[in-house]
């Protein structure tokens, strides 16, 4: 079996290599196929060296543009790389451009789609990434979902041929990883950090980045907060925050710890040892659960509202107040997490379907 993965940024990598080690380990053949969407070394080269990812067989260095020429250029690179190797599947991850792209790639050339982390929903139309999501659910022929949840979100638009229970591959990568982790990463000594002596924040979401009230609002309360935040800072953002004039030296946010971005085993750390994540990061919010570290989404919705029923996640979008709020007077959960995001085999399982849906 061949199978063609495309990925273009840094949560696809973390997804898709529990699922390339698994192809690999049952005989399979992976052409992987790099967008480059994320394509510097802090967003892209250094997971593929932490998670022991071959090098892409194909990068096609797209880089960064609007969403419509972004999505064009993978669309029609692609489309060169599916004629060339004819896969027997296309597998794409998650929901960025490169997953839309690789979706409307494979149905156009009749190549079999499959889709991991299928039947995830924000019920928020203005996020380009529910546009993604969904448009790749109804042209897939397999669906992985993570959860319950994205089953039944799923049946409720029709989909239910093709739909399987797989579990998260997220965890997957946790469980393989996150020994690892502990034991190379030096960045709690080399930040002089405590562990839960601060707090681990992120920001990179357009409704966040590319407003500026929302961003101000964001690094005022971290301001407020007055404990120490560690924040990575995604390249866009910290160009937005350049931009509006948000990190003038008289600037009044002063509080957070601006850091580069950090690796895929560094992140794993801070996150473990973190008191509490601050972020409008997907995925970071299921890492914040699978520690049991208490989540702060800064977002008006999630994806994941299983992390919100548990009680280990409360959503408060860009409100100075409300994140302020969470962080200094929410009492949290001290009880064992329910496992809602499998058992760390999803990606046997994904292979597995795979060969399935080859002989119908």
């Amino acid at each position: 079996m061949v199978v063609c993965s495309v990925v273009g940024a840094r949560p696809q990598f973390i997804k898709a290599a529990p699922v390339g080690k698994a192809l690999r380990a049952a005989g399979h053949t992976e052409v992987l196929v790099h967008t480059g969407q994320h394509y510097d070394d802090e967003m892209s080269a250094v997971f593929f060296r932490e998670l022991d990812i071959p090098e892409p067989d194909y990068n096609l260095g797209v880089g960064s543009g609007s969403h419509g020429w972004q999505t064009g250029q993978i669309l029609m690179r692609l489309e060169e790389v599916l004629l060339k190797e004819k896969p027997d599947w296309v597998l794409v991850y998650g929901d960025t451009n490169s997953t839309l792209a690789g979706a409307l790639a494979a149905c156009k050339l009749r190549i079999p789609l499959a889709h991991v982390e299928a039947g995830l929903r924000s019920f928020n139309r203005e996020m380009p990434e529910e546009h993604n999501r969904v448009l790749t659910d109804h042209c897939s022929d397999l669906l992985f979902c993570p959860t319950q949840t994205a089953v039944d979100n799923l049946a409720k638009e029709g989909i239910t041929k093709g739909v399987h229970l797989v579990g998260d591959t997220m965890y997957d990568a946790v469980l393989q990883f996150g020994e690892i982790a502990r034991q190379r990463s030096m960045i709690l000594q080399d930040l002089g950090l405590k562990s839960k002596g601060y707090l681990l924040a992120t920001v990179h979401r357009p409704y966040n980045t590319d407003n500026p009230e929302n961003l101000r609002n964001i690094l005022a309360a971290f301001a407020e907060i007055g404990e120490s935040i560690i924040f990575p800072v995604h390249p866009r953002t910290r160009e937005r925050i350049a931009e509006f004039g948000l990190n003038n030296p008289k600037s009044e946010f002063r509080n957070p710890k601006f850091i580069d971005p950090v690796g895929y085993l560094d992140m794993l750390v801070l996150e473990q040892h973190a008191r509490m994540i601050l972020t409008d990061s997907g995925g970071m919010q299921k890492e914040a659960y699978f520690f049991g570290v208490p989540c702060v989404t800064l977002r008006p919705e999630t994806e994941w509202v299983e992390t919100v029923e548990s009680g280990w996640n409360v959503v408060v979008g860009a409100s100075r107040a409300q994140i302020v709020n969470a962080v200094d007077g929410r009492e949290w959960p001290q009880a064992t997490r329910p496992p809602m995001f499998g058992d760390g085999q999803a990606a046997h399982r994904i292979v597995a379907r795979l060969m399935e849906g080859l002989s119908v």
